[in-house]
């Protein structure tokens, strides 16, 4: 029987006189339960109470922040500190002309040509998913999303580092999850203002994990220059062999690696949640299931998807982008206004903090019909779809430079699973939508998988 799918209890009262304490402790619990309900029926909210703020869920609005006037919104500084300590001034935090730069250089990089390439990298990837799963008794429940991180770290650490055995996948997966578990929680010191120098203890720990990663990382980039590309060129290869077409400049050792840190971080933790909560979707919807799971097999008779296999298969691209929806994993994005401005008629000051409430956007019922329900036929008629009102992957010159390799991965992943086994949900057991750095379900997705 179909469900309705679980949601963040947004915000439905104001912080009051004890503000300060309230917010603390909501933003370490769930940065999403920050967000009030109202942002999912206003195309924008301001506040001029302690300090003035803009919520922006508008397309437009949205449009000039992100693309028509985008050097005037920079990340703000507290979410660009975060993440400098694992990926230093990769792309993901670089501003100005050095962002610019090492965009230039990375985009022929993600070619669709390269990233159909690394598609043979996912599917056995996907065909040992299937195996261990497949041991898996059809009656003993098991978190799906501990599957879905190791299959997508196999996939991203493969790609990016291949044939190196000085890396240990388990060591780098160590680290870089302790790195968001530590690091994505606001601390006292965060919500006062502080500045960055001043040591967050709950981040101290994860530093000297991230330290001997990031070494051995350097490590391995200078063997590969001194020894030369693979067969098959993998990202450390394309990035060695990249410049940017208008300086000429290449990557230093530490760019590199920040760069090929930022595809590990962002890559690997937003694919494997996205494949978690579109588990989760179908489990709780067996019509969806089924329809995409007869598209799957047709496709594949019996076989794990290639890359060919992934526009054969809309349906289960519509369920990708459909959990994408729901369950954006970068859920809260926050800009800063370098100079005064005007959105849809609102004043913005010069410092003015502007938050982008994906998760909200998503929900809004300006823009979505029935938002809160789980319908993959509602990306059928991409063309439909305001492009402002769906962002998870961002957009403008700053949209997520991986997202295609996400998708594809994702399709040839959910489309080999949907063909082979039926997932069923395990009662008492509903994940809950928390966000530290990504919106991760709290306790696990549990589910019950039977061989079809």
């Amino acid at each position: 029987m179909k469900r309705e799918p679980i949601k963040v209890p947004l915000r439905t009262k104001p912080w009051g006189v004890t503000g300060v304490i309230r917010f603390l402790r909501t933003a370490r619990r769930n940065l999403v339960e920050m967000i009030p309900e109202t942002a999912t029926i206003h195309p924008m909210l301001s506040s001029e109470t302690m300090r003035r703020w803009h919520m922006v869920m508008d397309p437009q609005a949205l449009k000039r922040i992100l693309k028509d006037n985008v050097e005037n919104y920079p990340k703000a500084e507290v979410a660009v500190n975060i993440m400098r300590t694992a990926i230093g001034e990769s792309i993901f935090v670089a501003h100005g002309q050095y962002w610019l730069w090492q965009r230039r250089t990375a985009a022929p990089i993600f070619s669709y040509r390269n990233v159909a390439n690394l598609a043979p990298i996912m599917t056995e990837a996907t065909a040992r998913t299937v195996e261990k799963i497949a041991r898996i008794p059809d009656d003993e429940p098991f978190n799906i999303l501990d599957p879905m991180i190791e299959v997508t770290f196999e996939i991203i650490s493969d790609v990016t580092l291949s044939n190196d055995d000085s890396l240990s996948r388990e060591q780098m997966h160590r680290a870089l999850d302790s790195f968001i578990k530590r690091t994505g929680r606001v601390s006292l010191l965060d919500a006062l203002g502080a500045p960055f120098w001043i040591p967050r203890p709950s981040r101290l720990f994860s530093a000297r994990d991230l330290t001997n990663v990031q070494k051995i990382v350097d490590r391995a980039i200078e063997k590969r220059r001194a020894i030369g590309p693979n067969p098959n060129p993998d990202l450390t290869d394309l990035f060695l062999a990249g410049e940017d077409p208008v300086t000429k400049r290449r990557m230093t050792t530490e760019e590199l690696r920040n760069n090929l840190l930022t595809f590990v971080v962002a890559g690997h933790e937003t694919s494997a949640l996205t494949l978690a909560w579109a588990i989760y979707l179908c489990s709780i919807d067996p019509e969806v299931q089924e329809k995409a799971a007869e598209e799957a097999r047709a496709v594949l008779n019996g076989r794990t998807a290639v890359v060919d296999d992934v526009a054969k298969m809309p349906y289960v691209r519509c369920i990708i982008e459909e959990t994408l929806r729901l369950y954006p994993p970068f859920a809260l994005l926050i800009r800063s206004a370098k100079e005064d401005d005007t959105l849809i008629g609102r004043e913005v000051r010069k410092g003015d903090p502007l938050i982008l409430p994906i998760y909200a956007l998503h929900r809004n019922r300006l823009l979505w019909e029935d938002p809160d329900s789980f319908k993959p036929e509602r990306f059928q008629d991409r063309k439909s779809i305001a492009r402002f009102s769906y962002l998870p992957f961002g957009d403008g010159p700053r949209i997520c430079i991986g997202a295609e390799f996400a998708l594809q991965e994702m399709v040839i992943v959910l489309g080999t699973l949907l063909s082979r086994f039926r997932f069923d949900p395990v009662e008492g057991k509903e994940p809950k939508p928390v966000m530290l750095l990504t919106l991760r379900p709290q306790g696990g997705v549990w589910v019950r998988a039977r061989k079809r």
